[in-house]
């Protein structure tokens, strides 16, 4: 399972007041972002290995624009988050990720914004676990689809 945020992935930001040349400028619900065609090859080579899945708070738009834009498979399903409650010292999106992969789902998770509790989480899952940190301003780039397709194979 290969769970994929959006910003700092695919949509960059970060890189001063001109953004690099060939990103694709677009806008999603009048909020403009910069995509990246190199992510998307990535995660076109990584769908190939992976089962993939939205991971962001996009939530069900990044399914609605990503593939069009990027021509990315589509049929990708998406990671939905409430509120957490009760857990202030732990990154938003660990309860949906654990209610839906549980603990014996081997998963790599792609995101920008990584916090102690994620590492914390990933040591301590019974089924192995890779986060793969980011830059937002360069994403997800052809080393992290290296160091995913190595750890796909030694699984």
């Amino acid at each position: 399972m290969l769970l994929v945020d959006v910003d700092g992935v695919v949509s960059l930001f970060g890189f001063g007041a001109t953004p690099p040349a060939g990103l694709v400028a677009t806008a999603v619900d009048g909020i403009p972002h910069f995509l990246s065609p190199q992510a998307a090859a990535c995660l076109n080579r990584l769908a190939v290995t992976f089962e993939c899945a939205w991971c962001t708070g996009w939530e069900e738009r990044a399914e609605e624009h990503l593939p069009r834009l990027l021509g990315l498979p589509g049929g990708w399903p998406h990671r939905a988050f409430p509120p957490a409650e009760g857990e202030p010292a732990r990154h938003w999106k660990l309860g949906a990720i654990e209610s839906w992969a549980g603990p014996d789902t081997p998963l790599a998770w792609i995101d920008d914004a990584f916090d102690a509790s994620c590492e914390a989480w990933a040591a301590a899952r019974a089924a192995p676990t890779l986060l793969v940190p980011t830059e937002p301003a360069t994403g997800l780039a052809e080393e992290h689809v290296t160091v995913l397709e190595s750890w796909a194979r030694r699984l």
